[in-house]
């Protein structure tokens, strides 16, 4: 007892010598108080995933088209916002793209940086009505691990970032993924009107090509700062390179799924089926041949029969 109770002691002794050395540029700012707000959201969203299947167990989908064309055109205006605001401010600023240490000041152009990286953190938790409307239209499906991992993991974990990092070379993997993610909801905005435009939208894979270089960009980016031993947290650099590794991963795995091993099983199975079918075709017309070959043994010998008997007769 007296282990864990030394331990529960550092654990709080260490949360509130952090809080310490944050940021005090954010701490008024919505969520950034506590991480209560933030933890809270998220287990909603955890809970909104067990209850929300069954709420709709019985119940018909929703179609919900306009609010989905709303919601992700509303998506892509956020992220360019956030885009802008960090490429001027960056630039105004003087940023560099290989190390940019956090400047903690409250120069207008750092806080602007800052400003931008919070937006996007918002974002990420604005983000959560994607798992919402799939669990309404009942497209569950779509709700898989890499999913949810991916949204609970961003909205917490950036409010790390914010917390501590505001800035510096936080600024690179924001800006590089808002960019990413104006694309991305555009596919879905256009998607979202139906038939008439999904015909047009052949480059959804891309998306998720562009992702995965986006990963392999990050840890480069962050191998290149540990490297030439940039002024930035470097256990965050750590965790920066893990988290990028376990993306990799998963995109990985849910591309190959999808586009290569997915679409070689349907062409196996159609090939199958037609072979299947042309072997079965065969097999009936063959029967049929055979059937009317048999049926007309039995006519020939009644009327040879029938002529014999005639001739007797005669």
């Amino acid at each position: 007892m007296e282990i864990i109770k030394h331990i529960i002691n550092d654990t709080v002794e260490f949360y509130r010598w952090s809080f310490t050395i944050a940021d005090k540029r954010v701490e008024k700012w919505p969520l950034m108080g506590s991480p209560l707000p933030t933890l809270a959201i998220s287990s909603s969203y955890l809970l909104f995933l067990w209850l929300g299947p069954k709420f709709m167990k019985n119940r018909e989908p929703f179609q919900l088209r306009k609010s989905l064309i709303f919601y992700n055109f509303s998506m892509v205006v956020l992220n360019f916002f956030i885009f802008k605001e960090l490429f001027l401010a960056a630039r105004a600023a003087n940023y560099s793209y290989i190390c940019q240490p956090v400047d903690y000041s409250d120069d207008p152009n750092e806080v602007r940086v800052a400003a931008a990286l919070w937006w996007y953190f918002i974002s990420k938790g604005v983000e959560y009505l994607d798992t919402v409307f799939f669990i309404l239209r009942k497209k569950f499906s779509q709700i898989s691990f890499l999913h949810v991992y991916h949204h609970c993991t961003m909205f917490t974990l950036w409010w790390i970032g914010i917390k501590w990092v505001a800035g510096g070379q936080s600024f690179f993997g924001a800006h590089m993924n808002a960019a990413i993610h104006v694309l991305m909801y555009l596919y879905y905005g256009l998607a979202a009107f139906g038939p008439k435009i999904q015909k047009y939208l052949w480059w959804k894979k891309y998306l998720t090509i562009i992702q995965m270089i986006q990963f392999h960009v990050t840890i480069g980016h962050t191998a290149l700062s540990l490297y030439t031993d940039c002024p930035f947290p470097k256990w965050m650099h750590w965790c920066l390179m893990g988290y990028a590794i376990t993306f990799i991963i998963l995109f990985g795995n849910f591309y190959y799924q999808t586009y290569r091993r997915h679409p070689r099983r349907e062409a196996l199975s159609k090939t199958s089926r037609q072979s299947h079918n042309g072997t079965s075709n065969g097999v009936l017309g063959s029967n049929r041949g055979n059937s009317s070959k048999t049926e007309e043994k039995p006519a020939n010998e009644s009327s040879r029969r029938r002529r014999k008997g005639r001739a007797k007769k005669e």
